[in-house]
């Protein structure tokens, strides 16, 4: 029960609590801060440090996923070692910059970044490795060229690698520069070299963010059509065609999707808005809801206008896409026709 308590707790109160304890470190840099305040701030993050240990303790159970777990365990864990930054004149306080990841932590952004660098991460490892290889080199071969002519910023690999970070990543601060022609030679193709394996990873993690919003897509779509009792029982290879051929539709408010007594030639996945039902009893149908399917099972003009009562996003399915599906299975056929006669008297609206 505790658990249950503190999980409505832990997103919008645990964000504000990250606002107020990140507010507070950053408010106990000011060296010009009254000795008052700077207690006020302090008791501020003990407070916030105690609601993350209660929290942790509490809703520990019910955590959502490891890296999650993590990150509530280093928002409580990290601050205590202040006190033994304090004794060497650290201010303690700066730790708790940690709490820095509780903003990220209930962000749908930041669970996508985790994912698409997970399933990548084979292929960023390679691009990592090929950026250290020419790193390297290049430090190597500045040091080479230059190092007896400048020995403060060539003198060692070491040194030069702060010249080959800055000119790989095309930064160039210009406090380290090759004045031998062999060295700036050397300059453009670090800097080409930088270009390209930069464009690599940008390409890498572009096609990694589409892929899985792609996935995310596929598997919300899938959802809804697995729960449209026509479908029911279909085998996944044609829930995937079905899928596959849903096409999406955009309308503003207003505008009239179906219209009663016009023939019907698709019908309509909710994915975002509502829409409503103009019947005898209007009914307003919202994301997740279906409608039009008696249409393409009996081929009879649509008995109800719909209209879209705010911004909809719609996915149609046609009625060529659907009848290929019945023509290859008569026993799905069959299955179909029964599962539409019973929604046909049922009050819903099947349109």
């Amino acid at each position: 029960m505790i658990a249950r308590l503190f999980s409505g707790f832990a997103v919008p109160a645990g964000s504000a609590l990250a606002v107020a304890g990140l507010a507070a470190v950053a408010a106990l840099t000011m060296p010009a801060l009254p000795e008052a305040a700077r207690l006020a701030l302090r008791a501020i993050l003990v407070l916030v440090w105690a609601a993350y240990a209660v929290q942790l303790g509490a809703g520990w159970p019910a955590s959502e996923g490891k890296t999650a777990r993590i990150i509530d365990i280093l928002a409580v864990a990290v601050p205590p070692f202040g006190l033994v930054m304090a004794r060497g004149g650290a201010d303690p306080s700066i730790l708790c910059g940690v709490w820095a990841v509780k903003l990220l932590r209930d962000l749908p952004a930041f669970r996508l970044v985790l994912r698409v660098a997970g399933n990548e991460a084979r292929n960023l490892f390679g691009v990592l490795a090929l950026f250290a290889l020419i790193l390297f080199a290049a430090s190597l071969l500045a040091y080479l060229l230059e190092g007896a002519a400048q020995p403060e910023a060539f003198g060692s690999v070491p040194r030069a690698m702060w010249w080959a970070v800055t000119t790989l990543t095309t930064t160039g601060y210009g406090d380290a520069i090759p004045h031998s022609t062999l060295g700036r030679m050397l300059a453009g193709l670090v800097m080409m070299c930088g270009i390209g394996v930069f464009a690599l990873m940008a390409g890498i993690l572009a096609t990694g963010f589409a892929e899985e919003l792609r996935r995310q897509d596929f598997s919300r779509v899938w959802q809804l059509v697995a729960g449209v009792p026509l479908f029911a029982g279909l085998p996944h290879r044609d829930l995937a065609e079905i899928v596959r051929a849903l096409k999406p539709r955009r309308l503003a408010p207003g505008a009239v999707i179906c219209r009663k007594g016009q023939p019907g030639n698709e019908m309509y996945f909710i994915l975002e808005g509502r829409v409503q039902v103009a019947s005898a009893s209007p009914v307003e149908l919202g994301s997740g809801d279906y409608f039009g399917e008696m249409a393409l099972v009996s081929g009879e003009p649509r008995f109800a206008t719909v209209v879209a009562a705010t911004p909809v996003s719609l996915l149609a399915l046609h009625i060529s896409d659907f009848q290929t599906l019945i023509e290859r299975d008569s026993t799905l056929a069959d299955t179909i026709r029964h599962t539409a006669e019973e929604r046909r008297r049922s009050p819903t609206p099947g349109s």
